[in-house]
């Protein structure tokens, strides 16, 4: 649904952009950091007109540098692909790495051009200081229907913290991936797997962001 990966997207941008100073993201608390740099982030694309319009370049641009290197992609891969990544190879687990992240970047590209009016309010950590796995609590207001809470699972690392899942609605994002990568690999092991997500990725290269989807 296109709504809900807008709302991926945003969650993302929220929390993603929390490694924008290594000092910094290292004695911030993590609610603290993701809200005070998800208003910067979400008040640039509702600024930005060319993102509004889906301009290529600009959109994957903030991609690039906002969201890449916050967000801990082989762990996300590891935990979708469950038992089956033990048993790959470590140039399979490149490649799925690799493909998956393309992926999830074509996502969150083409729902970042849909940001508008939304806005995102934290609830209270739940979580001792000295922690290194959190869940962020949030949710996401619009100008129409219900609040939809949305949470984040992170970690932090030696470079500070990043996001590893993400819950919308009450699912989350690992898990939901989960399934299809059973089902691709049941079908035609991890190989196969990852020649259905470089065919996905190659579609999804000849469509506007705007039209992208899951």
């Amino acid at each position: 649904m296109k709504f809900i990966k807008q709302l991926i997207a945003v969650a993302t941008l929220a929390f993603a952009t929390t490694g924008f100073a290594a000092a910094q993201s290292a004695n911030e608390a993590p609610d603290a950091l993701v809200k005070r740099i998800s208003s910067e982030v979400l008040a640039t694309a509702k600024a930005d007109k060319d993102i509004q319009a889906g301009n290529t370049r600009k959109v994957m641009d903030l991609v690039e540098t906002k969201i890449l290197p916050y967000v801990d992609f082989e762990r996300m891969t590891a935990l979708a692909a469950g038992r089956y990544w033990r048993e790959a190879t470590p140039e399979q687990k490149r490649q799925l790495s690799a493909e998956f992240r393309t992926l999830l970047i074509f996502t969150y590209s083409g729902a970042l051009s849909q940001v508008r009016n939304e806005t995102i309010e934290f609830k209270p950590l739940r979580a001792d200081p000295a922690d290194t796995e959190v869940e962020v609590r949030s949710q996401v207001n619009t100008a129409r229907g219900e609040p939809i809470l949305l949470n984040y699972r992170v970690a932090k690392g030696p470079s500070g913290w990043k996001i590893y899942d993400i819950n919308v609605l009450g699912a989350w994002l690992v898990e939901t991936y989960k399934g299809t990568f059973n089902s691709e690999i049941s079908k035609g092991g991890i190989d196969g797997l990852i020649k259905t997500l470089a065919a996905k990725n190659k579609q999804l290269a000849n469509k506007p962001l705007a039209t992208a989807k899951k």
